[in-house]
């Protein structure tokens, strides 16, 4: 089945694009989905005590089922603005 995989910040940096389309087995995990993500680009491998993870925008564990065409979010943490 293919899970639409969105990427934002350091993630997006890591695997070069905003999107990425990834072909998963009938019946994959959240867990599993991302176990080939960090198999395909080793370097999120970093960031994966630190993501949040969403399937169609709302936040979801790690062991939450997938289905066809969800929309799956990773999101690592963020910094931003200034301390003046």
């Amino acid at each position: 089945m293919k899970v639409r995989v969105r990427c934002f910040a350091a993630a997006r940096e890591i695997v070069g694009s905003g999107e990425l389309l990834i072909d998963v087995p009938d019946g994959s995990t959240l867990r599993q989905l991302f176990e080939q993500i960090r198999r395909q680009f080793p370097t999120l491998q970093g960031l994966a005590g630190s993501l949040l993870f969403s399937v169609n925008r709302e936040f979801a564990p790690l062991d939450k089922p997938l289905a066809p065409d969800d929309e799956v979010a990773l999101i690592p943490p963020v910094s931003g603005g200034s301390h003046v």
